[in-house]
């Protein structure tokens, strides 16, 4: 989510800087939908369009093909994207969350095996779980992410009489915090749990992930926290470049480096 105004925009890259730092500890490459790297179109074909002008001058650049999405639908994939850019906005570090491709990482992994609910055991009888075992509905991750984003919209009409992803950036980003916190709520479905349960970690996925699943485009945040990618076996070198820019992080590689 976008950061609160600061008083020093030195203070604003700082936070950004050390936000993405720390999700890059727990994020998972998490390989189980392979897709292009993309976002914004929702259809089922290419479609191509011309790229947008970057906000400032020293926002960096990527490379992406326009392809459809596999799980979301328009109004969800609205949802979605409106959603990656609050949480990642466009800046001197990195394009918005949409051209790094986090909704199109997303979107494939919901169409995946992961969405599907293949390891999940998905027969009943369904009894209520406890609170720290995570979410215990009878729907695949697919369904609960579809079925959050429905709960969500319900609320943000409400709330605002608009859909979240009609909501100016600051209304946005509040509602956000709200999910985050617990304070929405639906009676049908637990929207905290499925934000930060959920959402969230598909979100930090969607960042550090090999650009091969979709997200991450041009590397752009592995190059932001000094990752090398692939070859990350530097155990030798922990001694070394301890506190120290690695090397091979200007350049990291990924798996399309080596097929």
């Amino acid at each position: 989510m976008s950061r609160p105004i600061s008083t020093s925009v030195e203070m604003e890259q700082t936070s950004r800087r050390r936000f993405l730092k720390e999700i890059a500890v727990v994020a998972g490459a998490a390989p189980l939908a392979a897709g292009a790297m993309s976002a914004s179109a929702a259809t089922d074909t290419p479609s191509p369009s011309e790229p947008a002008d970057p906000p400032n001058a020293a926002t960096p650049s990527v490379a992406r093909a326009e392809v459809g999405y596999e799980s979301l639908s328009p109004d969800e994939a609205d949802f979605v994207e409106a959603m990656v850019n609050v949480m990642c906005p466009a800046d001197e570090l990195t394009p918005n969350g949409v051209d790094c491709g986090l909704s199109i990482f997303i979107d494939r992994q919901l169409a995946g095996g992961y969405g599907k609910g293949e390891k999940l055991y998905m027969r009943g009888p369904w009894r209520q779980g406890k609170p720290q075992l995570g979410y215990q509905l009878a729907l695949t991750p697919e369904q609960f992410f579809k079925a959050g984003i429905a709960a969500a919209n319900a609320v943000c009409l409400l709330q605002h009489g608009k859909v979240f992803s009609a909501l100016a950036e600051t209304d946005a980003d509040a509602f956000l915090h709200d999910l985050a916190g617990g304070k929405v709520t639906d009676p049908r479905l637990p929207l905290g749990s499925w934000f930060n349960e959920l959402v969230y970690p598909l979100f930090t996925q969607a960042c550090f992930a090999d650009p091969i699943y979709g997200g991450n485009v041009g590397k752009v945040f592995w190059k932001m926290v000094g990752y090398p990618g692939l070859p990350a076996t530097h155990a030798q070198d922990m001694a070394e470049f301890r506190g120290k820019p690695y090397p091979g992080a200007t350049e990291p590689k990924a798996i399309s480096d080596f097929s």
